[in-house]
């Protein structure tokens, strides 16, 4: 998923984007509303997160932005204005949802959570064969057996099983999965050599398939390669030949 956080206190910007990443979430954060507008037309986000009182261009207008456009991107205003009145102001903007502060932040993920759901396409069904993932307990299952992911792994197979069977290419894996802190010329997703920190049962209960090595052919030299073979050593000299 996919979270834009707009929010101009930057240490508390900084500690929910920390914890949304925790939660296997990308994260991207502006501290002013013209710097959300920019992300917005460039970055297709399934939920922001918005303060109500931002400099420059406030998140009001942010919100009426985002309505006019007819954009699929959900709202949640996480703001300081807490009163009923606030609040209906709020959802008559286009808000999906409200949350004032202070906020317990297992309520928040819940609540982009369930904005995300919205915001997506219905999917065909996180399952392919014996592989199945649950989203909202992020926990993946194959052949009965949880598999030790990560949450960065989770991710990244609930994005490979949302597309049912098509190819994912690794921009849209960057875009999904990763945030703008990621290096765009990464090979990450193009390559995922083995850690020597897995063990032998992680990699049993790997989600994918072990690749067979080829054998080498006569044109590719094996390593490491053969020693060479010793040079002969030369008889010793007799005396009379001295």
């Amino acid at each position: 998923m996919r979270v834009l956080v707009t929010e101009d206190d930057e240490i508390l910007a900084a500690a929910v984007a920390a914890g949304l990443r925790r939660e296997g979430m990308a994260v991207d954060v502006a501290l002013d509303g013209a710097a959300a507008l920019d992300h917005l037309a460039v970055t297709r986000y399934d939920v922001v997160v918005l303060d109500r009182d931002l400099p420059g261009v406030p998140g009001d207008d942010v919100c009426r932005a985002l309505v006019a456009e007819r954009s699929a991107t959900r709202v949640l205003m996480l703001t300081a204005a807490r009163s009923v009145r606030d609040r209906v102001e709020g959802l008559g903007l286009g808000a999906d949802d409200y949350l004032p502060k202070p906020f317990d932040f297992a309520e928040l993920v819940a609540r982009i959570r369930a904005l995300g759901r919205r915001a997506a396409a219905p999917l065909p069904g996180l399952e392919h064969g014996d592989l199945s993932l649950d989203p909202a307990r992020r926990v993946a299952v194959r052949a009965g057996r949880r598999l030790p992911l990560t949450t960065k792994e989770l991710a990244v197979l609930e994005c490979l099983l949302a597309a049912d069977g098509r190819p994912v290419p690794a921009e849209e894996l960057l875009e999904r999965v990763w945030d703008e802190a990621a290096d765009p010329f990464t090979s990450t997703v193009k390559t995922s050599p083995p850690t020597p920190s897995r063990n032998a049962s992680s990699r049993r209960c790997s989600p994918w398939p072990a690749a067979k090595p080829a054998p080498p052919s006569a044109s590719q030299p094996t390593w490491p390669p053969s020693p060479a073979p010793p040079w002969p050593t030369p008889a010793p000299r007799s005396a009379a030949a001295a």
